[in-house]
């Protein structure tokens, strides 16, 4: 299937983890411009990611870690001052970005892509691939 899931291997999980290979093969394959795209726990462990193998020397541990320290810092700098919800942290460097958006409740998705994205369409897409990750997860 191409995608990593680090849960247990019981029937609901394995479940779990094909519903969620299909919500991140079809968001990838709408924006070419995607270089990865991964499932993070809140607690900041990896849980699927696309391709199964990160480009470059990327460690999709680190990633994960990285990615929910990002989202809890973006959640507290928003409710510190009182800016209301957190819709997504987008981050921007020289040759592209780094999006995270809240998953439900235990999850945050993040998306690498390069600077050719239309961020219009990779925030509606990548909303609505959160909001179905977040439903599998419960």
């Amino acid at each position: 299937m191409g995608v990593r899931m680090y849960i247990p291997d019981s029937d609901a999980d394995l479940q779990m983890h094909k519903e969620i290979v299909e919500v991140l093969e079809a968001f990838v394959s709408k924006l070419p411009a995607i270089d990865f795209a991964s499932v993070v726990s809140l607690e900041g462990l990896p849980i699927s990611s696309w391709p199964p193998k990160l480009p470059g020397d990327l460690d999709d541990v680190r990633i994960a870690a990285m990615t929910a320290a990002i989202l809890s810092l973006g959640e507290r700098a928003v409710m510190e001052t009182g800016k209301g919800e957190m819709n997504r942290i987008l981050v921007e460097g020289k040759d592209g970005y780094l999006i995270s958006v809240q998953s439900g409740t235990k999850a945050v998705l993040t998306a690498s892509a390069n600077r050719s994205v239309k961020l219009g369409l990779i925030f509606l897409d990548m909303k609505q691939a959160a909001k179905k990750i977040g439903e599998i997860l419960g």
